[in-house]
């Protein structure tokens, strides 16, 4: 006798580590999605439930929810050092890229700056220099910024402009990027 339970009603077949990798990415993309809406108020359970993936998977991977923050923030300065690997990117473009991050994962910045010291974000910070090393460096060459302009000028620039739209209401963001904006342009400008 032929089943008359539809294919939906079945359950998964639970596919074990062969799943691992697309539950990892489930779990970052609900992750980034739960936090935008709800801040760091979300339950943490949510993110498991908005993934479509059990509670055991989301503490395999990410024990707590700085680990989480780690894993977006890992997946943002890998698409910085793409972005920025061609040689016609500049800190403009670097600055733009910040601003688009910082809008959907403002929930994960607090996380992530709350200990700098803690080795699983020191490495994303030393990742984060090079970019900004690549970009001063190709900017001086080009005559784009002036020669009193430091890595460490732009790296402090990006944070605060960060943690600035963290902060601020979803509305005012725009506004608010493009005033720090005008402020680095000027203080970057050749002299």
């Amino acid at each position: 006798m032929p089943s008359t339970a539809s294919p939906r009603a079945e359950t998964r077949q639970n596919r074990g580590p062969a799943a691992a990798a697309d539950n990892r990415r489930a779990l970052i993309a609900a992750a980034r999605e739960v936090y935008a809406e709800g801040g760091l108020a979300a339950p943490f359970s949510a993110v498991a439930k908005r993934a479509g993936v059990g509670q055991g998977s989301l503490y395999r991977h990410f024990p707590d929810r700085t680990a989480l923050a780690v894993a977006v923030f890992e997946d943002n300065v890998r698409d910085l050092e793409e972005y920025t690997a061609a040689p016609e990117r500049t800190i403009e473009d670097l600055l733009d890229r910040v601003v688009d991050q910082a809008v959907v994962s403002t929930a994960f910045i607090q996380l992530v700056t709350a200990d700098l010291t803690d080795s699983r974000v020191a490495v994303l910070g030393e990742r984060f220099y090079g970019v900004v090393e690549r970009l001063v460096t190709r900017d001086h060459a080009a005559g784009r910024i002036g020669g009193h302009v430091e890595i460490e000028d732009v790296t402090m620039a990006t944070g605060m402009l960060a943690m600035e739209l963290a902060r601020t209401d979803a509305a005012a963001r725009p506004a608010a990027s493009a005033r720090a904006r005008r402020l680095f342009r000027a203080a970057f400008a050749p002299r």
